[in-house]
């Protein structure tokens, strides 16, 4: 089992309250992404899988993944549909840290199907 991964530490807390919550940022975000409302409950759910998939050790990697694709479509929707400027920093830092992750943690996902 071993000690607590920082990155899985810094990733859990923060992923999806925000969407759940209906703050009113996370709101006009998603307004101004121009796909409605459903979008922000479906990528809530997403970050919810995957930060229940990054407590789960053999799990942890393929988790990882997924949220690094995750953020990658947050950081160029960022970019190209909101024009976020600096805003692009959080879900490229955020990947990062997943994909960190999902690099390290991936032997565990292996030895799990030998």
């Amino acid at each position: 089992m071993g000690a607590p991964d920082p990155a899985r530490t810094v990733l859990r807390p923060g992923l999806c309250p925000a969407e759940v919550l209906g703050d009113p940022f996370a709101v006009a975000i998603f307004d101004g992404i121009g796909l409605g409302q459903w979008l922000r409950y479906v990528v809530a759910f997403l970050e919810l899988a995957g930060g229940i998939g990054l407590c789960i050790p053999r799990l942890a990697a393929p988790a990882a993944a997924g949220l690094v694709l995750l953020m990658i479509g947050a950081a160029l929707t960022q970019a190209f549909v909101l024009h976020g400027g600096v805003l692009v920093v959080t879900p490229l830092v955020l990947g990062a840290l997943a994909a960190v992750i999902a690099v390290t943690r991936r032997n565990e996902t292996l030895a799990t199907h030998r």
